[in-house]
């Protein structure tokens, strides 16, 4: 189809909705070079102020899906699942669900990310495995999906390119926080895997990007919406991120707790509840489940038994790690120069955390980015972080800072102990972890 792209932007800026093959024909141009970034930045404002129906949500995620590689698994015998995180702190919910969904019959070939602001990412915890790799061919990646059931990359520069492109031009003109182009950002890249179900954890809270209930509800909503109207089977969690979701903060540390969850050292909290949730959600919508009850039960047996943590092995082995990870977490992940507790002023129990400062504060002792090229130390963070309602005293710290210079984990300390209020005598109410499910109804697919 021609187009003429000063005309689709006329149409939107003025409350029109574009067809199905008018987004089609503008993404491809972006794509191709066709048309021009001042365009792209003028139909984006106009996205921003004007909205976009299911419909052309759908189209649009849809056309920037195809822009590329949509990978296929035809050959493979079971359904290919995956799981999107919002992002948070403490967040290490896939490196126990991918091979936990694996060990229960699922290929998970997952398309995860690296820290974006004060959020940890995917990409940068298994980066401290020596010998990792994040950037597969494509051969070895699909020969990890088909023997350990399970790969964890990075995004390959064929998938979904057209959302690159758009993402660097909103980021630049102030459209970043559109409702329908976040939309189709997260999903053009998931749906690119070539999945038949997808789960999505959509946090919110103090470490969240979307801060308030309203805001993480009207995302879930449209994501499943979409989602589903492109033909993945999605629902999605609405998870609390007033507190970090493990006890740890800082790549390498959130691995070791990934590796004490997949051999049994971890078998509760709240880490534990999200991801069984999680994956209930997944072997239900991928038929392997009668209802996402029933597959917490299949996942949770998948992980008591071990059968999780051989998929990780695999996983962790077949793309460059170490063999011997899961035995010898000591040996590969090593300790920070120094390691030290860092206590209250006075006893009391945690009745709040500015978890987002957390994030930030494992930023500036080196384990996160302040600019793209920024090199991320991997062993310094925060480990044993209270959370809400644990009482603290002299005895129990707030936690154990990881840090490379002497200097860094002072500011570490003073800082840590601001971002926690505690009060006297009595605990707060607990908080629930996981407050709503989203699922699309029938009528609106």
């Amino acid at each position: 189809m021609n187009i003429i792209p000063q005309e689709i932007i006329r149409k939107k800026r003025d409350g029109g909705v574009l067809t199905g093959a008018e987004i089609k024909a503008f993404v491809a141009g972006l794509t191709s070079g066709a048309v021009r970034n001042e365009q792209v930045s003028a139909l984006a404002m106009a996205i921003f102020f004007r909205g976009m129906t299911l419909e052309e949500r759908v189209a649009l995620t849809l056309a920037m899906r195809d822009s590329g590689s949509v990978l296929a698994w035809q050959d493979f015998d079971g359904p290919v699942v995956d799981k999107h995180s919002t992002g948070g702190i403490g967040d290490t919910v896939s490196l126990m669900l991918a091979p936990a969904l694996a060990a229960c019959g699922c290929f998970v070939p997952m398309i995860s990310g690296r820290g974006l602001g004060h959020t940890g990412g995917t990409l940068d915890k298994l980066e401290s495995i020596p010998g990792y790799r994040t950037d597969p061919d494509m051969a070895l990646f699909r020969r990890v999906v088909a023997e350990a059931g399970c790969a964890i990359i990075g995004q390959t520069d064929d998938l979904a390119p057209a959302d690159r492109k758009f993402y660097a031009i909103r980021d630049i003109t102030g459209t970043v926080e559109s409702l329908d182009l976040i939309t189709a950002s997260i999903l053009s890249k998931k749906l690119a895997a070539g999945l038949d179900a997808l789960v999505l954890d959509v946090k919110c809270g103090t470490g969240a990007f979307m801060a308030t209930p309203d805001e993480a509800r009207a995302l879930a909503e449209s994501l499943v919406l979409v989602a589903n109207g492109a033909g993945t089977r999605t629902t999605a969690l609405l998870t609390d991120m007033n507190q970090p979701l493990a006890d740890a903060a800082g790549n390498a540390l959130e691995v070791r707790v990934a590796v004490e969850f997949l051999t049994g050292k971890i078998a509760s909290g709240r880490l534990y509840d999200v991801t069984l949730a999680l994956g209930g959600e997944a072997l239900a919508a991928s038929d392997l489940a009668d209802d996402p009850q029933t597959g917490q039960r299949l996942l949770a047996d998948s992980l008591s038994s071990g059968r999780a943590a051989e998929r990780f092995a695999k996983m962790v082995a077949g793309l460059g790690g170490p063999t011997d990870l899961l035995e010898r977490p000591e040996a590969h992940l090593a300790a920070a120069d120094i390691v030290r507790p860092v206590f209250a002023q006075a006893p009391g129990f945690v009745a709040a955390i500015d978890t987002r400062q957390i994030g930030v504060a494992v930023i500036e002792l080196g384990g996160g980015r302040l600019a793209v090229s920024d090199r991320i130390d991997p062993f310094v963070g925060f480990s044993h972080l209270a959370g809400i309602g644990e009482a603290v005293d002299g005895e129990r710290p707030i936690a154990i800072v990881h840090a490379r210079y002497e200097a860094d984990a002072a500011r570490a300390e003073a800082r840590l102990r601001a971002l926690y209020t505690l009060q006297p005598q009595t605990a707060p109410a607990p908080q629930a972890v996981i407050f709503d499910r989203i699922a699309a109804k029938p009528d609106t697919i």
